[in-house]
């Protein structure tokens, strides 16, 4: 029972969404003020209270105790026992978390979308509530981060600077930011934005706030002059730029579960299974640890365990840390039965919420055909309601245009309409979709791949795609689909017809090999869900709860499983009309007649258990940012994620489990696009739950998101992005800068990042100096800075051409000094796409023989 003086702690805890949170002062919680949310004094531990409020669902919620780097064992010991209590007031179902300063977790930095401000001190140096009215202040603060941005109280000393990061010099009535030279946009942009919030709500909106460029301080004289009048006058050089020491954030393929009990007064940690793990493994009498080899710690309390055992679960977590020697920053999450995180979750191959129904976000089993039984929908609610075309993975009622080519000697080749779904497992197909949404067309460009298709034939097809993409100025979404793993909106385009041949082709004069008896399996029940995939033809690939067609020289049997229903053997006779226009024989199991077991080979056992197939249930999606923006390329997780975490100069990973969305960023750059493909089947690869690694993959680009992409979203704003590029950097009038959102009394003033947004040579390990920017203001691009000879700056310090100087032209009529062979490399990124109608990395990535047909074609050659 909790004690009354408990009870007393905690009467003032609001259980309503939102964020609460408390520090520890002389061994008591304390509330902490809303405008001071953000704010951590390094020598003090502190406890946040998030409940969530999930549309159609009940409440959750997290509890966090955040750990100072000075703090004392006695304030973090009193915090650990006040987040078990709090834990218990709140009836046992919050997840537990341990937060230590600088290691803080995706969720918890989440909370804090403008920043987390590090404070020197404690309690024990007089801890205060912030006031609104105070300028008495004087503090540097070194900001880091893109994502989540951190700001750390350094000395206020140009010591302090280096050249990479941003400072925000704090006193009272002013904030100036110093930007390094070789910092970049986004992470300007956000200590903008925590510097407004600074303002908003410690200065009550009323301190001014400029910014300074550190590679172009002189275009800032008055900004200097506040500047040097703290700091002094800057006598030595700023430091170089300080290298990123924290790991590269991977996806940790290793899980262990152990079984945690005491035995005689000592603690027993018993190892119970590694990777991938099942549901069944837990016991609700019992508690278990799982560790994710140190990487992050999660203890799972079984409802029927002891009250003793669920009140030590954090301290048993803590225990198993030590005693695997694992560093003191590790993370720990503790949850009950029947709360479990979205991770926790993730690191199971299925997992199944009590009382959950079946139907919506069944998903492909590994090397099964998967039994989907689709729902009933209106495609006006799907575009209404863009959850639900979410969760059905589908984005229409599938009655737009269909359009197929295959591809044949490297280039496309129209499929006859006549023969649309019939896929050869020896080809590689485009399909490209259309459909209307509010009376816009809209693309989507399947890339079917089959198992025995060449290489070349593969590469072709992409190459192909990225052509059919330029032609509709990249507006299709790209869909990535591996032979067996059709999506179930493919599916539903080809009405019922859809057949899958193990091999062969489909190319016209081509003879495929005559096979004798050929097996198909034929899953669905309706015509928005049902395929027909060829299987070995032998008794052993027959299923009880299915239908098959059988097709010899002389006659199609129709095999009815005694497990299938009237509408399976509905669809398995239409889909016998489109395979064969033989006699048509109908064989129920039990009753075949012996030449069908002489076509299969010989009569052998085969799956004959009547219980209908598991479906592996939703799990929830997550979100991961793809970046290069440190100069190596990482993916990091967002946890609660909004629409405004999709971050334009970015790669954002979206998994939900049944399909990975790729949603490339308007200025994010080709390497970073590029490499998020292969992390995408890296992130499978490497998946603790044993993922499939042919998951389809669905390619997004910005401002063109379907709405089985927006529907995992709450509240999509489809103007959002048309709005923020109005809000770029932007220079005052007066010389000065100021940041938008000031005091509601008078029009905010904009201002504009100077100078480091063009790429600059000495720079070179960042992204955003890699190429233009199409954000910056004109004067820092280089294809409209023509000079008067026609030519313009290049990346690498030489020049790009009109395009009229190298077209169709001999080699003695060429630029002095340009290469009549490589006459591509002087043109700019835009002409180069426009002229070879493909980017200067898919061309690069082309054999010779193709390279120089385009440059050919282009009159480059």
């Amino acid at each position: 029972m909790m004690s009354d003086d408990s009870k007393d702690t905690f009467r003032n805890v609001k259980q309503k969404p939102g964020l609460q949170m408390w520090t520890i002062n002389n061994m008591q919680m304390v509330p902490v003020p809303a405008q001071a949310f953000g704010n951590f004094f390094e020598g003090d531990c502190y406890i946040i209270l998030y409940i969530s409020q999930n549309k159609g669902s009940a409440q959750t919620a997290d509890i966090h105790y955040w750990i100072g780097n000075t703090s004392s064992q006695d304030e973090q010991g009193a915090a650990a026992i006040y987040v078990t209590q709090l834990d218990e007031y709140l009836g046992g179902s919050p997840v537990q978390h341990r937060e230590v300063q600088g290691y803080e977790s995706p969720r918890f930095k989440g909370y804090f979308k403008n920043g987390l401000i590090y404070k020197k001190g404690g309690v024990a140096s007089g801890f205060k509530h912030v006031d609104t009215n105070a300028y008495n202040v004087l503090r540097l603060l070194h900001v880091r981060g893109r994502k989540h941005v951190t700001a750390t109280e350094v000395e206020v000393s140009w010591n302090s600077f280096n050249k990479g990061d941003i400072f925000l010099l704090d006193v009272g009535k002013a904030i100036v930011q110093w930007n390094g030279p070789q910092s970049n946009r986004r992470e300007k942009l956000k200590a903008v934005l925590l510097a407004q919030d600074i303002r908003d709500r410690e200065r009550g909106g009323r301190a001014q706030i400029g910014v300074v460029e550190g590679g172009d301080e002189a275009d800032s004289p008055e900004l200097m002059k506040i500047m040097m009048s703290v700091l002094g006058q800057r006598t030595g050089q700023i430091k170089e730029a300080i290298p990123d020491d924290k790991p590269d954030e991977v996806q940790n393929s290793s899980v262990r579960l152990y079984h945690v009990f005491e035995n005689s007064g000592n603690l027993v940690v018993q190892e119970v299974a590694t990777q991938p793990l099942t549901q069944d493994l837990l016991r609700s009498s019992d508690c278990y640890i799982a560790d994710q080899k140190g990487s992050c710690v999660m203890v799972w309390k079984g409802k029927s365990a002891t009250k003793e055992e669920r009140r030590e679960a954090l301290n048993r977590a803590l225990g198993f840390i030590k005693a695997k020697n694992y560093p003191t920053s590790t993370k720990v999450e503790v949850m009950a039965e029947g709360g479990e995180s979205a991770m926790f979750k993730h690191l199971f191959k299925s997992w199944r919420e009590k009382g959950q129904t079946q139907g919506l976000g069944t998903t492909y089993s590994v090397g099964k055909i998967a039994k989907v039984d689709q729902v009933k929908f209106d495609v006006m609610e799907l575009h209404a309601r863009p959850e639900l075309a979410a969760k059905q993975r589908m984005v229409d009622d599938a009655s737009g245009d269909v359009k197929v080519w295959r591809i044949e000697n490297l280039e496309l080749a129209d499929v006859d309409p006549s023969t649309y779904g019939q896929f050869y497992g020896g080809d590689c197909y485009l399909v490209l979709y259309t459909y209307q949404r509010s009376n816009q067309p809209q693309y989507v460009l399947y890339m079917w791949q089959g198992c025995h298709a060449t290489k070349d034939e593969i590469t072709a097809s992409a190459y192909q795609a990225v052509n059919i993409d330029n032609k509709y100025n990249g507006t299709p979404v790209q869909v990535r689909v591996v032979m067996g793993k059709e999506p179930r909106h493919f599916l539903a385009i080809f009405k019922g017809k859809l057949i899958i041949f193990e091999g062969g082709t489909g190319k016209p004069g081509v003879v495929n090999p005559e096979k004798g008896a050929r097996l198909f399996q034929v899953r669905g029940t309706n015509e928005l869900n049902t395929k027909a995939t060829e299987v070995m033809a032998r008794a052993t690939s027959l299923n009880t709860n299915d239908v098959f067609l059988l097709k010899t020289n002389q006659i199609c049997y129709l095999w009815y499983g005694k497990g299938c229903s009237g509408d399976e053997r509905v669809m398995g006779r239409a889909m016998s009309d489109v395979l064969s226009k033989q006699d048509k024989q109908v064989v129920m199991e039990g009753q075949e007649p012996a030449e069908f077991w002489v076509a299969l080979g010989g009569k052998a056992p085969y799956a004959s258990d009547k219980r209908l197939q598991r479906e592996e249930p939703p799990h929830s999606p997550r979100l991961f940012e793809c970046s290069n923006q440190t100069g190596r390329f990482r993916m990091t997780e967002v946890d609660d994620f909004a629409q405004c975490d999709l971050d334009e100069e970015d790669v954002m990973l979206l998994d939900t489990w049944e399909e990975i969305f790729l949603w490339v960023g308007n200025l994010a750059n080709q390497y970073e696009t590029k490499e998020a493909w292969n992390s995408a089947q890296e992130y499978l690869r490497t998946h603790p739950a044993g993922r499939d690694p042919d998951t389809p993959t669905i390619f997004v680009k910005q401002g063109y998101e379907p709405p089985t992409f927006t529907g995992w979203f709450n509240a999509w704003d489809p103007h959002k992005w048309s709005e923020l590029s109005n809000t770029n950097l932007n220079k005052s009038p007066g010389g000065g800068y100021g940041a938008p959102g000031g005091p509601v009394s008078s029009p905010p003033p904009v201002y504009r990042v100077h100078g480091d947004l063009s790429p600059k040579p000495s720079t070179p390990s960042s992204p955003s100096t890699q190429r233009p920017q199409p954000s910056v203001s004109p004067s820092y691009i280089f294809s409209p800075s023509v000079t008067a000879g026609g030519s313009r700056l290049s990346s690498a310090g030489g020049q790009y051409l009109d395009p009229q100087l190298l077209i169709n032209k001999s080699p003695s009529e060429l630029p002095q000094g340009v290469d009549p062979s490589q006459r591509e490399e002087y043109l700019s990124d835009v002409d180069f796409e426009n002229l070879l109608g493909t980017s200067r990395l898919d061309f690069q990535r082309l054999p010779k023989w193709r390279q120089n047909d385009l440059k050919k074609k282009a009159g480059l050659f």
